[in-house]
């Protein structure tokens, strides 16, 4: 990854830089004023951190990206597979409404210019897709339980579906998350990617030492990417 602000407060991806285009973030721990817990850059609405706080970091967000930005759309994520299409209608709506639209969502997709679809993450995995054929984007949230689901598959679709996207037109990008080395899991968590289809020769392995599995999600989802 590279920094795209001079403090590192955030990280972008090169590939995607030679799309000016599109805008793309990812934020680190640092620059804002929350504390505990959720020191110190928290943008998320969706946590125990005062309003104040979110709002605070949300406005400095603003200020230190390049692009300007309308509004951030920030969905709130069950570690399931749906997605959400925010278009123009969506804008229209009532807050109350959105608030609902995005309740349960995992990933948001859409073709305005001007606003920011984003995920929530830590050790889950987030994945940017921009089609640069039709200039659509997608913020996917891919936790183990979204990937064993297949949620990249899901939204790929669902563009697919919407605006005609196909893969070979779509660049993606995997953030920020838990390593193969630290993600250790139970049997179940295993047999669950096992189940749903995985080959679990590439995406896993048995440590010696404590007899755990452990998952590569990134290799899961760009396994899943490649064949799409």
């Amino acid at each position: 990854m590279i920094s795209l602000t001079k403090d590192k407060e955030l990280k972008g991806y090169k590939s995607l830089t030679v799309y000016p285009e599109v805008a793309h973030f990812v934020t680190t721990r640092h620059g804002g004023v929350s504390e505990g817990t959720y020191g110190s850059f928290n943008c998320s609405p969706y946590t125990k951190d005062s309003c104040i706080n979110v709002n605070c970091n949300q406005n400095k967000l603003f200020q230190i990206t390049v692009h300007q930005i309308k509004e951030l759309v920030i969905p709130e994520q069950k570690h399931g597979s749906a997605s959400l299409v925010v278009d123009e209608s969506f804008f229209k709506e009532s807050l109350e409404v959105r608030r609902t639209l995005l309740r349960g969502i995992d990933a948001l997709i859409t073709n305005v210019p001007g606003y920011c679809v984003c995920v929530t993450t830590a050790d889950c995995v987030p994945v940017l897709l921009y089609d640069r054929r039709l200039q659509v984007v997608a913020a996917v949230h891919a936790g183990w339980k979204g990937t064993v689901q297949h949620i990249v598959s899901c939204v790929m679709e669902h563009m697919s579906r919407n605006f005609g996207t196909r893969g070979a037109d779509v660049v993606a990008c995997i953030g920020p998350s838990i390593s193969l080395e630290s993600f250790e899991v139970g049997d179940e968590v295993y047999d669950a990617f096992e189940e749903s289809g995985f080959d679990m020769s590439l995406i896993s392995m048995k440590k010696k030492e404590t007899g755990k599995y452990h998952i590569d999600l990134w290799e899961a989802n760009r396994i899943e990417l490649l064949n799409l």
